[in-house]
């Protein structure tokens, strides 16, 4: 009777976790559709270059996340055509929001190296690759830490 009782916990959180994994996963497959939009309706001549994050450790996620968000708001349209484009999809991505885990991160947005526009937006991607990753394995190991 024990082990059935353990067997049912078992499996009502291991299904929470992936019923609770989807919506996330989907929020942060819709910003990199997002970024993938934006790309070629961005400026990328003439413009600034940008505190781009790449490859930063697990604790610096939500500070490299915070950098392209700051970065987002010096990004400028190719050209007037794509102006009102460009402003809906930058507003998707300024207003994301990801979570804080608390951990601690030595880096800061000027410590990274500075590159275009077009180079910023893939780092981007890579990054939410990243999270995603991230997120999923997070949500199963602490579904996993309440049994």
């Amino acid at each position: 009777m024990e082990r059935m009782i353990i067997f049912c916990m078992l499996f009502f959180c291991c299904s929470m976790a992936l019923t609770a994994a989807p919506y996330r996963i989907v929020k942060f497959k819709q910003l990199f559709k997002t970024i993938r939009q934006l790309e070629p309706i961005v400026k990328d001549k003439d413009v600034e270059l940008l505190h781009t994050p790449e490859n930063p450790v697990d604790e610096c996620l939500f500070t490299a996340v915070t950098c392209f968000q700051k970065g987002i708001l010096e990004l400028q349209p190719a050209n007037s055509q794509v102006h009102s484009k460009f402003n809906q999809t930058t507003k998707v991505l300024k207003n994301f929001t990801f979570s804080n885990p608390g951990k601690h991160c030595e880096s800061s947005c000027e410590s990274y190296e500075k590159k275009t526009p077009k180079e910023f937006l893939k780092s981007f991607e890579k990054l939410i690759n990243k999270v995603i990753r991230a997120d999923s394995s997070c949500v199963l190991f602490d579904s996993l830490q309440t049994i």
